[in-house]
């Protein structure tokens, strides 16, 4: 008998073993079942209070205001509306940053409203202007105090008469980032809203249609994308492709400089990415924006800036 009840013994104990292993939850072979409940007994209630749930982790909070109360304008002739309502001139009212024409819609009219433009927003922009000199004008932005800067800088550092001549990516950079820091050191709050370079190989696909455009390039506009623009051989597409793999190269620089400013915005590659049309460039140079192409312009900007 005693011999017997160290066989069931061994069993149950072989068989709590492989139960164990099999369940989800650990357990010791060998070691006595949970007790039940005697004959008669109430079970305790299982608990039904709720569980609390989680807090959700906090939203970063946001430097960037949406609804700034100032503007201040850097850049190069496209800025300051060159050539969008009257020949080889400078059109600031109609300039997609800082203009008053209420048919361009500008940036500071959406921001400010007319009553403001002409106290709270600066045009400092100078046409012909390149990235070396981007330095100078955020100087004298920031003795202004704006509350948002915007930059649209870079078109003339590929526009020159041949590529040789184009400002080099390394040089490029260095002048943004002293750019950025001139701003910060007399408007470290300052917001800037940055513009990309556009894209001189659509202008040129876009213009060339346009015999009166061909001729007016002959004198000179952008020689590096633009001169020869009827000739379609190879030497020629290869010489525009070095110029638009140029402007790609800055609009990275301008991506990858901005990001480490938390109070910088780039546009996304809009303006690179904006295919003008006939109408929307300069009836006189067919290179330069247009009024209505300065509204899109301002749209872009618009559109970037007030994203919460």
């Amino acid at each position: 008998m005693r011999g017997r009840r160290r066989i069931r013994t061994a069993a149950a104990t072989a068989t709590a073993a492989l139960l164990c292993a099999g369940a989800l939850s650990g357990c010791t072979a060998g070691e006595p079942a949970a007790k039940t409940p005697e004959a008669g007994a109430t079970p305790k209630p299982a608990s039904t209070a709720p569980k609390a749930a989680p807090e959700p982790a906090p939203r970063p909070t946001s430097l960037w205001d949406a609804s700034p109360a100032s503007v201040a304008a850097v850049g190069d002739s496209v800025t300051r509306a060159f050539d969008a309502c009257a020949v080889l001139a400078d059109c600031p009212e109609s300039s997609w940053a800082t203009g008053t024409d209420t048919a361009v819609n500008s940036l500071a009219l959406r921001l400010l409203g007319p009553e403001k433009v002409a106290t709270r927003s600066w045009n400092l922009a100078r046409t012909g202007a390149r990235m070396a000199e981007l330095p100078e004008q955020m100087a004298v932005a920031a003795a202004e105090r704006p509350e948002l800067v915007t930059v649209m800088m870079g078109a003339n550092d590929a526009c020159r008469a041949t590529p040789d001549l184009m400002t080099p990516v390394a040089d490029f950079r260095t002048h943004f980032e002293t750019a950025l820091a001139r701003l910060r050191k007399d408007a470290p709050k300052a917001q800037v809203y940055v513009a990309s370079v556009p894209s001189l190989m659509h202008l040129w696909s876009t213009g060339r249609v346009s015999p009166r455009g061909l001729e007016v390039w002959k004198l000179g506009i952008c020689g590096a994308m633009l001169a020869d623009a009827a000739d379609l051989g190879a030497a020629a597409e290869r010489r525009r492709a070095e110029v638009q793999d140029r402007v790609v190269a800055y609009n990275r620089v301008l991506a990858e400089v901005c990001a480490k400013d938390e109070r910088c915005r780039y546009d996304g590659g809009a303006v690179f990415g904006f295919r003008f049309d006939t109408g929307q460039l300069s009836p006189w140079d067919f290179f330069h924006p247009s009024r209505d192409g300065q509204a899109r312009l301002a749209e872009l900007a618009y559109r970037r800036i007030t994203e919460e």
